[in-house]
């Protein structure tokens, strides 16, 4: 595939999104209808959007990666969806209802008002820092791809392909924020789930299959093992760690987290909310079942034609993030190579550019009190927001520079990682403030505890083989983490008549 032609494509596809945000932004852009679109957009139009933002080029590339991994993945990650499916419908069911009925802009306000001032500042840092490295981890694996398939033919050094990728996102995002965001993603999500079936189409016409043909060469292969019972304390693809640790990551990466729980917010009412949700659930369900599906045909396209898993640049090992685009821009014809692209681009900068905004809402209504500044001029607002957003793209890029000199391991691995121990004390605040009644915290020893915990979280991660009995953690281990935070909490509390702090 012609790197020109992807260049070109690419700068359609940003053309297009940078004319949907001037014409979404241009009546008005002030911080209302940047921070939550002036609380008025459709519940079908967000939860749709919210597909690509919760997928992300992680999921596009990575999950069908992860399918033939050598640690024999297959089609595991179907266990931890059905356990963020359960999420999703506790975050419908409490969160959301929680945060309605206090009319938040920023959900770590409600950690202000339950537990104090340095709880609510802990609570919105740890945020700010992991939807940070989250977001800059899935941008980083788009951006492996668009250098290794386009830029590396021009000769343009990696940390300029970032820079470009990160212009583009601030280009479309800085001035109508979450109303552009909505549309945008909107559109990107149509892109995604468009490229997921053209690209099951076209891979099966590669194999001389038609889709029943397919499916039932998936259901025969040695990739479609779903549920893993043997050996509970060393196999860490169990279905008990997986489903388990799906729940408690999709309430914290989601629920406990201003990127996605901002749009929740934008709507007019908590009915429409959950409508959105519920919706959005069951589409996510469905979708990672095809994402896997793609993994298992790659593999079996691969064996066929005797394609390699392409190795590293950095490591020089096998890289299985990279085996989808191999395919799709090296071993297919021209139309599913843009389809492919598409697709990835779509996911990823869907991702990104809701977290960019998201990043900004809170360190504007969490650290500079935009949302209580009644006298701040609209300019000055405006200007302020500008420099935050623009402080927050470059905090991504110098986030990427350092992943790329770190990491050559499969990124839905990584992005996991990092949830389980930056969200994790999120988790414990917030069990906190709404199961423990009658209490009051030490406000200030609050950071204190969130920095410990994620401390002896590793410590009990990297000895637990050591301490209980040969137990291998996975993705459960944000469980923990939260519940180091949750005692840490208890222990720096006493019994009081009202539910105050001290």
């Amino acid at each position: 595939m012609s790197p020109t032609i992807l260049l070109c494509f690419l700068i359609g596809y940003f053309g297009l999104l940078i004319i949907i945000a001037f014409a979404t932004s241009k009546k008005s852009s002030d911080n209302s209808t940047f921070f939550l679109a002036n609380k008025n957009s459709k519940w079908y139009l967000v939860a749709f959007g919210m597909i690509g933002t919760a997928l992300s080029g992680v999921t596009f590339i990575s999950v069908p990666g992860e399918v033939g991994a050598p640690a024999g993945n297959q089609f595991q990650y179907f266990q931890f969806v059905l356990g963020n499916a359960v999420g999703f419908i506790i975050i419908a069911t409490v969160l959301l209802p929680l945060y309605y009925r206090m009319n938040l802009t920023s959900i770590y306000s409600y950690i202000e008002k339950r537990l104090g001032y340095y709880s609510y500042k802990t609570a919105a840092s740890i945020f700010l820092i992991s939807r940070t490295l989250g977001s800059a981890t899935r941008l980083y694996l788009v951006v492996i791809v668009l250098q290794r398939f386009i830029f590396d033919s021009y000769g343009v050094p990696f940390w300029i392909t970032v820079l470009i990728s990160l212009g583009l996102i601030w280009s479309y995002t800085f001035k109508g924020g979450l109303k552009t965001i909505i549309i945008t993603d909107t559109l990107q999500t149509f892109f995604l789930v468009l490229s997921v079936f053209l690209t099951i189409y076209f891979v099966c016409s590669s194999l001389n299959l038609n889709i029943p043909q397919a499916f039932e060469t998936i259901k025969n292969s040695s990739y479609s093992k779903v549920f893993f019972l043997d050996d509970f304390l060393a196999n860490k693809f169990h279905l008990g760690k997986q489903f388990i640790g799906g729940i408690f990551v999709t309430i914290a990466m989601t629920g406990l987290d201003q990127d996605l729980m901002q749009k929740n917010l934008s709507m007019k009412t908590i009915g429409e909310a959950k409508k959105n949700m519920f919706s959005f659930t069951v589409v996510f369900v469905v979708l990672n079942i095809f994402f896997l599906s793609v993994g298992a045909l790659l593999y079996i396209f691969a064996t066929k034609n005797g394609i390699d898993i392409p190795l590293d640049h950095v490591s020089g090992k096998p890289r299985t993030d990279l085996l989808f685009p191999e395919i799709a821009l090296n071993h297919l014809s021209t139309i599913p190579a843009i389809v492919f692209m598409l697709g990835l681009t779509a996911a990823t900068f869907a991702t990104t550019d809701s977290a960019l905004t998201a990043l900004t809402t809170s360190f504007c209504v969490d650290f500079l009190g935009m949302n209580k500044k009644e006298n701040l001029e609209k300019s000055d607002a405006v200007r302020k927001r500008h420099m935050v957003h623009i402080a927050f793209s470059i905090l991504m890029f110098l986030v990427i520079i350092v992943i790329n000199a770190l990491n050559s391991s499969s990124v839905v691995s990584l992005i996991f990682l990092i949830a389980s121990y930056t969200y994790g004390p999120l988790l414990g605040l917030y069990s906190f403030g709404l199961f423990v009644k009658n209490r009051g915290l030490h406000d200030k020893l609050v950071p204190l505890v969130c920095i410990l915990s994620p401390i002896l979280c590793y410590f009990f991660a990297t000895n637990s083989k050591e301490l209980l009995g040969g137990y291998v953690f996975s993705v459960e281990l944000i469980l923990i983490n939260g519940f180091i935070t949750f005692i840490g909490l208890l222990l720096i509390s006493k019994k009081t008549d009202q539910q105050t702090r001290f």
